[in-house]
């Protein structure tokens, strides 16, 4: 499912109306008219309760408006509350604020912080709340009488559902200052990408997406760059195994990790590639840890590469791994690895020289971060897969800029550098050097702990072994990778699980999105 942004929602509504002759009005109304359906479904006594709809001056207001006569038509007691005088008001939103008080909708203006308050009595009686201040526009904090109105909504007694966005919400980039705190949103059109980013995501409340009528063409013309990577995605880009298939249609997979002391990730990385689907995995460690691995794992093979003197892979391990990368379809690297300065100059030299795709993860990653310009050099495709502090090291930006802006950050790394990213976290970003950005709809808290990571490693590794290519492989991956943690929360455990069981559940995660559609109709 596409995810628009506040510009490119914009220009589908212009084209809309100007290309096909849809008037501004119609779209208004139409919208409307489906948000009611959605509050209507959700609180299914709303048409018999008290509705006070809060609206500001804009269009997001007339869509506040509209929904206040449709409810009265339906027997609700709704009252409108304008956040200026009836004058301000234009455009499409005015004709519709002129339709309350022929339906017998009452409405009192609020000018200001003073009117407000002498208002508030007034308000405390109202059950249910419509949220119609502001719109998808917002970029900087809200001050003044709109936010003396989103405090008094976040403390109403009765439950808040916001029109489009939640008030204060920025709607590209999930930031929240000051937000409606929303029991459930109808937004237009398609979902924004700040209602699946947090902050904003735990503002939005129930999400529904309400059809407006902007044609299918339109939206295509328009193109947006984001998309959701959700259950309904996956089961696009999953492709079922051909019954005559063997290990060798499955792809090999060379997975180079492990110093002393961290053989855990190396073994989860390989574990969790063979889980994923992967038809042969090598696992090669420095000498000092081989044998080790080679006791513990039993489907993957082992190969042992020089050591440094600290135990790590030495510099010298680099053409060993270029002859064990012949027949093998993609490079995973980086998990426990350590970062020895011998390792760091292999790792930078695997990156750039590897004849198939490479997946760099945890201490390739740090390697990365001494000169990451060094990644416009890669002979293949690369996928990183940073967490945020990783991230920072890499793109020199702090942690608390890129979780302010977490597709934007991904993005701008991935089209400077021509690198596949996927930024870990709630919810994780993935994005392409083309520019574009997919937000994946899966996982939970209960990944907050040690090998999650090496997990991902060896999923994305699988997929493109299996022949996805690297767009799909970086997304896929941490979708699959989400939602088996997710059939383990659901499970019972929503904490407390180990990535070696997120490894474990893979298979059932792939099931999933392989077996019919819950519909009961043909999977799409």
């Amino acid at each position: 499912m596409e995810l628009a942004t506040a510009a490119e929602m914009r220009e589908m509504d212009r084209r809309t109306i100007e290309d096909f002759g849809i008037p501004g009005r119609v779209l208004m109304e139409t919208a409307a008219r489906g948000a009611v359906s959605v509050l209507l479904k959700l609180f299914p006594g709303a048409a018999s309760r008290r509705i006070g709809v809060m609206a500001g001056k804009g269009n997001n207001g007339g869509d506040g408006f509209v929904m206040a006569r449709c409810l009265k038509q339906m027997g609700a007691e709704a009252t409108v509350y304008l956040l200026a005088r009836a004058q301000e008001i234009s455009g499409d939103a005015a004709a519709n604020l002129a339709l309350l008080p022929k339906m017998g909708v009452p409405v009192t203006e609020i000018p200001d912080s003073d009117s407000f308050g002498r208002a508030r009595p007034g308000m405390e009686w109202c059950d249910l709340w419509i949220d119609a201040i502001l719109g998808t526009g917002l970029n900087s904090e809200v001050r003044g009488l709109y936010r003396d109105a989103i405090l008094f909504l976040n403390e109403a007694r009765g439950p808040v559902f916001s029109v489009d966005v939640p008030s204060g919400l920025f709607s590209d980039t999930g930031a929240a200052p000051l937000c409606v705190r929303a029991d459930a949103t109808a937004t237009f059109g398609l979902p924004k990408i700040g209602q699946w980013v947090y902050p904003g995501a735990s503002f939005r409340g129930v999400l529904e997406v309400v059809d407006i009528g902007i044609p299918l063409h339109v939206v295509e013309a328009v193109n947006p760059r984001h998309f959701l990577a959700d259950e309904s995605w996956a089961r696009g880009i999953l492709k079922p195994r051909k019954p005559t298939a063997h290990k060798g249609d499955a792809g090999h997979l060379l997975v180079v990790a492990g110093s002393p002391g961290k053989t855990g990730a190396a073994f989860m990385a390989s574990h969790a590639a063979l889980r994923a689907g992967a038809g042969l995995v090598t696992l090669a460690a420095p000498t000092t840890v081989s044998g080790v691995l080679e006791g513990r794992v039993t489907e993957a093979m082992t190969e042992a590469l020089p050591a440094s003197s600290s135990g790590g892979l030495s510099e010298a391990a680099f053409e060993p791994v270029m002859r064990l990368l012949e027949g093998k379809r993609a490079l995973a690297l980086g998990p426990g690895m350590g970062t020895d300065p011998e390792t760091v100059r292999l790792v930078r030299r695997l990156v750039v020289e590897s004849p198939v795709p490479v997946v760099a993860d945890a201490d390739a990653l740090n390697a990365l971060a001494w000169d990451a310009s060094l990644l416009k050099n890669a002979r293949s495709a690369v996928i990183l897969t940073p967490h945020p502090g990783e991230m920072s090291r890499l793109s020199g930006r702090s942690t608390a800029e890129i979780q302010a802006d977490r597709i934007g950050s991904a993005r701008a790394f991935s089209e400077t550098h021509g690198v596949w990213l996927v930024l870990k976290g709630a919810h994780t970003v993935s994005a392409s050097p083309d520019g574009r950005a997919g937000i994946v709809a899966s996982g939970n808290p209960g990944m907050a702990s040690g090998g999650m990571g090496d997990v991902l490693t060896g999923v994305t590794g699988a997929l493109l072994v299996q022949g996805y290519g690297p767009d799909e492989a970086a997304t896929l991956g941490a979708y699959l990778h989400g939602l088996s943690a997710d059939i383990l929360a659901a499970g019972g455990s929503p904490v407390g699980y180990l990535a070696s069981e997120v490894a474990d559940a893979l298979p059932r995660a792939v099931s999933r999105c392989l077996a019919p559609h819950p519909d009961g109709g043909p999977k799409p």
